[in-house]
């Protein structure tokens, strides 16, 4: 692409050499651009019941999530960059599931090993071992991140480390994102200033976002925990921080917590330039990705695909989100464990059910979901 910039200016100014020609005319940025997509996919709750946790101990002492994201590996490894919401604590023994979460040591590494390349840890259930529990969580994230280039955001151990978090850097295919993951709350609290965990504190995230501004982004992407939960349908409340969230300049807005599933809409607020407008994809919720939820409606989960283009020009756009409906089936069910599948993938193929009747459970449960959410996938 030099080449071809340096003939055509040499061409036109045949006084001058090649490379005083170049030298002449710097250039902040190349003219034109080999077109390019930079996807980005983004999932919801990864969570470990009491459950789970004992059907995969194996008698070893060890254990084995391997059906857990099998069905889903493929997808996740393929985008460019996975993120997912890590709702757990890694306190160590004893492992227990709900209420208070310390999943396994490895399930993060599994996790990992699936292609994710994000944690979130702004959620409720980051302190439910305390003090300790998160400072052992951010440890074994942090020295995946130095051994692994895993990175995680929403929770940081000091000034120092919440700084390069929040909002949190990306690089893919040369477009730049910053991420911002904050939570609602959480269900216990500590009495230092760190560990902390990110709020929905508008004053913290307005700063966020001003810095990813200034550090010259190109796209935001809000990850709020928030909600009612079990609900199908996002809240008043959702709205509006969601119109705030956009308004202040985030490009996309993907939410978790509620474990099911919630409608998808947009929101259009005032451009930069105070000329036009700008409207922002909402996801209020994803679901569950992995548990052993059985209520109503938690059984079904959201992937949430978003690509952005860089066209010949350099133009960055980002496309409409691709969802991805999926289904977590338990022990018994598709296998004898806890396995995560795409409901499309699967539809027509209830003989390969251990069980009929979760088969029929899964489709009428889509369409229950897709009935109240108004979502295509």
């Amino acid at each position: 692409m030099r080449r071809f910039l340096i003939l055509c200016i040499s061409s036109c100014l045949t006084t001058l050499s090649l490379a005083q020609t170049f030298d002449s005319f710097p250039l902040a940025r190349p003219l034109y651009h080999l077109p390019d997509t930079a996807t980005i996919l983004i999932m919801g709750d990864v969570m470990m019941h009491r459950d789970q946790i004992t059907n995969a101990r194996r008698s070893d002492g060890t254990y084995d999530f391997s059906t857990y994201l099998v069905n889903l590996k493929e997808m996740i490894e393929s985008a460019d960059v996975a993120v997912a919401n890590m709702e757990f604590t890694l306190a160590g023994k004893p492992y227990t599931g709900y209420p208070c979460f310390s999943a396994p040591d490895g399930y993060e590494d599994y996790v990992a090993d699936c292609g994710v390349d994000v944690f979130l840890t702004a959620n409720n259930h980051i302190l439910d071992k305390g003090k300790i529990g998160i400072e052992r969580t951010l440890k074994r994230y942090s020295f995946m991140e130095g051994t692994r280039g895993i990175k995680h955001t929403g929770s940081s151990v000091s000034a120092s480390d919440d700084a390069g978090r929040f909002p949190l850097y990306i690089v893919s295919k040369g477009v730049r994102i910053a991420l911002i993951n904050f939570t609602y709350g959480t269900n216990t609290s500590i009495d230092s200033k760190f560990p902390k965990v990110h709020r929905t504190d508008t004053s913290e995230i307005g700063k966020a976002i001003r810095k990813a501004k200034a550090d010259g982004v190109d796209f935001i992407i809000a990850l709020p925990h928030w909600g009612t939960e079990y609900v199908l349908k996002h809240s008043p409340s959702q709205e509006k921080l969601a119109r705030w969230l956009a308004s202040q300049g985030c490009d996309a807005i993907i939410g978790a917590h509620p474990h099911v599933v919630q409608d998808v809409g947009k929101v259009v607020v005032p451009d930069s330039d105070g000329i036009g407008s700008k409207s922002v994809p909402v996801v209020y919720s994803m679901g569950n990705v992995i548990s052993n939820m059985s209520a109503v409606n938690t059984r079904i989960g959201l992937i949430v695909t978003l690509k952005i283009v860089t066209d010949l020009f350099g133009n960055k756009n980002l496309l409409e989100p691709e969802l991805t409906l999926t289904w977590c089936t338990r022990p018994g069910t598709l296998t004898g464990s806890y396995s995560t599948i795409p409901v499309k993938d699967f539809i027509g193929k209830g003989g390969s059910w251990i069980s009929k009747g979760d088969y029929d459970n899964m489709i009428s449960s889509y369409n229950r979901v897709r009935s109240v959410t108004g979502i295509n996938d």
